[in-house]
């Protein structure tokens, strides 16, 4: 399955392949495009991506979240290309025997693809404009683009 793909995600399909007899937690995050940021009205999404090297980083990010609470699934995906209001741009599946595991491991797991992997949005507004950016938007906080507003070891 690939991490980075141009096709709509089908949460359903996923969702019915991310079943474990030895699970007895399944935790499906999905990143949807919302109709409204910074107090404009969005159209829609863009997304590019350095397809190799996010796949890469992905499949790392998926390791170290399975070994880190023995996880039973860990998957991620992530569309480029256009994405409309409403649809998944990014979707994390994890499972494992308890829910606080699940949980932990997927919250980890979007927080650091959104902060580390190089995925870049555009966001196209009604009003004609847009905004091209990267999914962290922590450094207008920070101040610093290698400071993020999370932190690993309190997930």
């Amino acid at each position: 399955m690939d991490f980075i793909t141009k096709k709509e995600i089908d949460l359903v399909a996923l969702l019915q392949k991310s079943h474990c007899p030895s699970a007895g937690a399944v935790v499906l995050f999905s990143g949807e495009v919302r109709n409204h940021n910074i107090g404009k009205s969005v159209r829609y999404l863009e997304y590019e991506a350095h397809t190799n090297m996010a796949t890469k980083m992905i499949a790392e990010i998926l390791l170290a979240a399975r070994n880190r609470w023995s996880l039973s699934i860990a998957f991620a995906q992530h569309r480029i290309g256009k994405v409309k209001v409403t649809e998944s741009a990014v979707v994390v599946i994890t499972a494992s025997v308890h829910r606080g595991e699940a949980y932990a491991s997927n919250r980890y797991i979007i927080d650091r693809i959104k902060h580390e992997v190089p995925i870049w949005k555009c966001e196209h507004f009604a009003d004609g404009t847009k905004e091209w950016g990267g999914n962290c938007n922590c450094a207008k906080d920070t101040g610093d683009v290698n400071k993020h507003l999370y932190e690993f070891e309190s997930v």
